[in-house]
């Protein structure tokens, strides 16, 4: 399967909750420190056995968000509405383009909260009665709740998506929202991907990962990336990166390895970009097998220079859906930087256990 950038489109701005603090000065503070996010997990807390998570510092989703409307709100939907509202807070946002009728939200996700399914599911089985559930939680359960909740806090009008593919879902939603500009279904669209920490979350990947990557520890946080038609931002306000292609394969098995190459390939032949002329390459890090076979994939077309000039996602730990907007936020934070990296073009590329595979080529605006 594959997918093409139809129109040029243009990412503006970005921010971040991730396991170094809230908002994209403290993500690009603390990749620059070098210092890791891991930390013993709070076992009575989160009621998992012993072991080391990046989790979002001290986040609570009343103290952040205030306690009006968040009684309810589960741990993935507040992670994600700190996002947006960070970055429509960000100095020289425009809240006038950026959200209102003609801004859309993206939102890539593996389930929503899985906790917030488990939990409602199992009220109703021990409950006196099925019906004996809490009507303000059962919003929660539904996959979209991050995306409407988003939608609802900032007045974000326009199409409201939820993507649902696992650690490719990044990558598919920043092809969906290009798609939504040079359809003229929106202005502006900010694509978002969160991914929340969870006692079902530790369950579910410890006894769904394959055995050579057991002891991978998990992370949470959520990044966001406004993207505009690059002929319709704001004057004044110099594009971060372009988005030059996306391209998508699906694959199991010995067939991964060749097609995540022939999808790569496939997505520097739509930018017109040749291989050597890829300036910096972030993998996905899927845990295991998968990720070392990204890596492989990377060296071999881009150079194994490209893969060490932005930081390893896996910095934050396992992010899983949240991966790839996480890595060009990275890549974003590097470039800021490093003056060298205006006008370089850049890969990002996720692979899932599912099979499903994902490349986007990014060309780097001015600093900022």
């Amino acid at each position: 399967m594959s997918t093409a950038v139809a129109a040029r489109a243009v990412i503006t701005g970005w921010s971040a909750v991730s396991p170094y603090g809230i908002g994209a000065d403290a993500l690009t503070e603390g990749l620059r420190s070098g210092r890791s996010t891991g930390a013993p997990v709070d076992t009575a807390r989160w009621k998992v056995p012993g072991g080391r998570a990046h989790l979002v510092p001290g986040f609570e989703t009343r103290e952040v968000l205030g306690k009006k409307g968040t009684r309810s709100m589960d741990r993935v939907t507040g992670l994600a509405v700190a996002a947006v509202g960070s970055l429509l807070d960000r100095p020289g946002a425009v809240r006038e383009s950026e959200t209102g009728e003609r801004a859309a939200l993206v939102l890539a996700t593996t389930t929503g909260s899985a906790a917030s399914m488990m939990d409602f599911t199992r009220s109703s089985l021990v409950g006196d009665r099925p019906y004996d559930v809490d009507p303000a939680v059962m919003p929660n359960a539904v996959m979209n709740c991050a995306a409407g909740q988003c939608a609802i806090w900032y007045g974000i009008k326009g199409p409201n998506t939820t993507l649902a593919g696992g650690r490719a879902a990044s990558l598919l939603s920043l092809n969906y929202a290009t798609r939504l500009l040079s359809s003229g279904r929106a202005d502006t669209v900010l694509c978002a991907a969160a991914e929340e920490y969870s006692a079902a979350r530790y369950w579910l990947e410890r006894h769904s990962r394959g055995a050579e990557a057991p002891g991978v520890p998990l992370g949470e946080g959520a990044a966001v990336l406004l993207i505009e038609p690059a002929d319709r931002f704001a004057p004044g306000r110099p594009a971060l990166a372009e988005v030059l292609a996306v391209r998508t394969r699906v694959a199991t098995g010995s067939l991964v390895r060749p097609a995540l190459e022939a999808c790569v390939r496939s997505a520097l032949d739509a930018a017109g970009v040749r291989p050597r002329e890829v300036w910096a390459a972030g993998a996905g890090d899927a845990p295991g097998l998968l990720g070392h076979l990204e890596r492989e994939v990377l060296t071999e077309v881009c150079g194994a220079e490209a893969l060490e000039r932005v930081p390893a996602v896996s910095r934050i730990g396992d992010v899983s859906a949240a991966s790839g907007s996480f890595q060009i936020a990275m890549l974003l934070a590097t470039a800021a930087g490093d003056a060298q990296a205006a006008g370089q073009v850049a890969v990002v590329t996720s692979a899932d256990r599912d099979g499903s595979l994902a490349c986007a080529v990014l060309r780097l605006g001015g600093t900022s």
